[in-house]
């Protein structure tokens, strides 16, 4: 967000913090931040490292807060790239490989020796004596190098005065070797090194499953389009290379066949065949027309093109999706801001229980060992790692299943209210539509040909920028029609049509029949007040009438109809005349009472807030900006405006909304697998802590039931990413316009291979 023009205006950066270890480091970053002069908030999503701090304009100065980070032991820096999380991601997981290892090599030895021991394997207790040493010695690569991560942590959270897990893994490590080093001293051989070796060591695993569930949450920011290194320009009079960081707004790039469009731009060719998958996941390739929009990560299935950069590197629609989900992920969830505060102070209730439970062990005349051992326990099985865990994976992979299926949630709270919603509402043109008409009928005149009138209409309308013409040539082509003469002046009047001379001497003209009918050329009368009419005259004589109206996006009827079994609410609110808005209505399945024609933006929004709250509302033009403020949830469908998308809190990244069905599916799925996550870590340490003070539990035990609870909690939220089913056939549709007949997979594999 840019910076505030005033310095006491409030102003939102975002940058990524990296050297964090757990989720108490994240933690303690925010705490830090949070307590400075004129920071409102500090929000630090740790799966992603993405930090989002809001306050006023001088509290936000960089230097000011990377000097406040780097005095905890962590670096600021911009936000990540894909690549760079995958980098990093890939660092933190050899770290933690070379540090399990060397728990493993030697916590093997330790936990053999304490077998023997605690198995009574050993002859006699001298024996059992040097074991008991052995397995304190090979304990010491293990707690001296191996669990050096989690003391520097603690160190660290400890100077932000909020400390952690790592502060009681480190107490709990440390606790059993002090306490077996004790019981050393007083000639007992009943040793607790192996609770420290394997509370680090599981605790390094888990670290390491953790690691690999988030890279696996990342990798759908890393399957978006990376920009090619080089590309060819236009300069000079020849094509030469140069760098895509050299490329600039009006430049002309030249896509070779085959390849990936590596920035924004419109199509300077007659006609170009694009693979759109890596955008909507769609295996229809479309065709585009000259001056049309295309999106960098499109791959051109057709021959060379030709096109004119309308966003450079950095700014194409693919960054700006990665920078939305870098915000998306530093921001906080209800629950996600609950679990926070749960973790916070369970930490110091872990040891003031401890230290409890050792007073009254000792007031009620425990011997010391049986105490400390006591006391021990308490402050392993209290390790918060699973409510710390339990909302950012479940949204991470919540996230990344939605990325993968062509939505992209903006606002994590989003997960939350989606699931909620009881009506949806929804603009027609762009959104239920793909915004341009398409022919619907064609009225020709006696004794003209069907193929010989389309022809004559393409060629009239070849040129044309109006949707109209776009429409007609756009229909030519699906039926395979090519115009027939060569044109040899054209004229086209605004409001009107066009007006084309051929060079044999012919004279189309092309237009509303009202301008025909004033030129002289007697046609029938329009009938339906819902289409739009364009009617072809050559040399005065009246050939044939083209309807053209909008037709919906392939699956919309049978998604409205699935979300109307769900019992939503449904609406169809537009700008368009009540004619047109009612016969969509019909074709979509909706009935007189849920269609809004005539709508201006300001009673559009009277009318989402007077649905059944929470509401949902999906738009696409600037004229829906207020709907989608008002909606308790806004939808930005593909292709939406740049105001729309902003304002949205979930964004389309297939054609129709087919993706508002996925989207509250995965929310609900999302919301429920989060409160099953904060349910399960709850319960464990309510129970674990009750059965810790309330009676003796081996300090081993307590390790191995902590690290269950979190394996649990990671699983949980795996299955967002694993399980699910795929959306039905119809609601996915053919890509592109309607009308658009979709491309067989022999027939992509061909113009691929072409």
């Amino acid at each position: 967000m840019p910076p505030p023009t005033q310095a006491n205006e409030s102003a939102e950066v975002l940058f990524s913090v990296q050297g964090l270890w757990c989720t108490s480091c994240a933690l303690a970053v925010e705490a830090r931040l949070s307590r400075l002069p004129g920071v409102q908030s500090a929000s630090l999503h740790y799966p992603s490292a993405t930090l989002l701090v809001s306050g006023t304009h001088d509290a936000l100065d960089e230097d000011r807060l990377a000097a406040v980070v780097r005095r905890l032991g962590y670096r600021l820096a911009p936000p990540e790239a894909a690549r760079d999380a995958e980098a990093r991601l890939e660092a933190e997981s050899r770290y933690l490989s070379l540090r399990l290892m060397v728990a493993l090599a030697f916590g093997m030895w330790t936990m053999l020796a304490s077998l023997l021991i605690y198995a009574g394997a050993l002859p006699h207790a001298g024996l059992e004596q040097v074991m008991a040493w052995v397995s304190g010695a090979f304990a010491v690569p293990v707690v001296g190098y191996a669990g050096v991560p989690f003391y520097r942590a603690a160190w660290r959270t400890l100077r932000a005065r909020r400390p952690g897990m790592d502060a009681l893994v480190t107490l709990g490590a440390l606790g059993a070797v002090g306490v077996s080093l004790w019981l050393l001293y007083r000639g007992s051989a009943e040793v607790y090194f192996d609770t420290a070796v394997m509370l680090i060591l599981l605790l390094l695993a888990g670290r390491l499953v953790e690691t690999l569930c988030r890279h696996r949450g990342l990798r759908a920011l890393q399957a978006l389009h990376t920009p090619v290194g080089e590309v060819a320009r236009w300069g000079r009079g020849a094509w030469q290379a140069c760098a895509v960081e050299e490329v600039g707004e009006g430049d002309r790039l030249r896509v070779a066949a085959g390849e990936v469009l590596p920035l924004d731009g419109t199509l300077c060719d007659e006609e170009a065949l694009l693979d759109l998958a890596p955008l909507t996941g769609e295996s229809a390739p479309r065709r585009f027309l000259p001056g049309e929009a295309m999106a960098a990560g499109c791959r051109n299935l057709g021959p060379p093109l030709v096109l004119e950069v309308t966003a450079v590197a950095g700014r194409c629609r693919l960054d700006k999706l990665r920078e939305r989900m870098w915000w998306q992920q530093a921001r906080k969830g209800e629950l996600q801001r609950m679990a926070d505060r749960f973790a916070a102070w369970l930490s110091p209730l872990a040891v003031v229980l401890a230290l409890f439970t050792l007073g009254v062990a000792w007031l009620a005349g425990m011997p010391q060992e049986e105490a400390l051992v006591r006391a021990l326990s308490v402050l392993v099985v209290a390790c918060p790692c699973a409510v710390g865990l339990a909302i950012p994976l479940a949204g991470l992979a919540g996230s990344g299943r939605a990325l993968a299926r062509g939505v992209v949630f903006r606002d994590p709270g989003a997960f939350e209210m989606f699931a909620d919603i009881r009506s949806a509402a929804f603009d027609k043109t762009g959104t239920l539509t793909p915004g341009e008409p398409q022919v619907i009928a064609v009225t020709v005149a006696s004794g003209v040909d069907h193929v010989s009138l389309v022809g004559l209409a393409a060629l009239a309308a070849q040129g044309s920028q109006h949707p109209l013409s776009r429409a007609l040539c756009r229909y030519a082509r699906d039926q395979d029609v090519q115009g027939a003469g060569e044109m040899r002046q054209e004229d086209e009047r605004r409001g009107q049509g066009r007006r084309v001379e051929l060079v044999d001497g012919r004279e189309l003209l092309l237009g509303s029949g009202s301008w025909l009918k004033s030129l002289g050329i007697e046609i029938p009368s329009g009938t339906d007040e819902a289409t739009s009419e364009v009617a072809l005259g050559v040399d005065g004589r009246w050939l044939g009438t083209f309807s053209l109206g909008e037709a919906p996006q392939p699956g919309t009827r049978e998604t409205l109809a699935r979300l109307r079994e769900a019992g939503l609410t449904l609406a169809l609110i537009s700008g368009d005349r009540g004619p047109a808005v009612q016969r969509f209505g019909r074709l979509v399945g909706l009935g007189p009472g849920e269609c809004y024609p005539d709508r201006l933006p300001e009673s559009k929004s009277r009318l989402v807030a007077a649905m059944p709250q929470p509401s949902l509302y999906a738009g696409d033009g600037i004229n829906d900006v207020l709907g989608i403020a008002t909606a308790s949830v806004g939808v930005a469908p593909l292709g939406a405006s740049s105001a729309a998308q902003e304002g949205a809190a979930v964004v389309l990244l297939r054609p129709g909304i087919g993706g508002v069905e996925t989207a509250w599916q995965l929310a609900r799925r999302t919301r429920r697998v989060m409160r099953q996550n904060l349910v399960l870590s709850g319960l464990y340490n309510a129970l674990a802590l009750g059965l810790a003070v309330s009676m003796a539990i081996p300090p081993l035990v307590a390790v191995l039931a902590m690290v269950a609870s979190s394996l649990s909690v990671m699983a949980n939220s795996a299955r967002l990413g694993w399980g699910g089913h795929e959306e039905p056939a119809d609601a996915r549709g053919a890509f592109g316009v309607p009308g658009e007949p979709r491309v067989d997979e022999p027939t992509l594999k061909a113009n691929r291979a072409a």
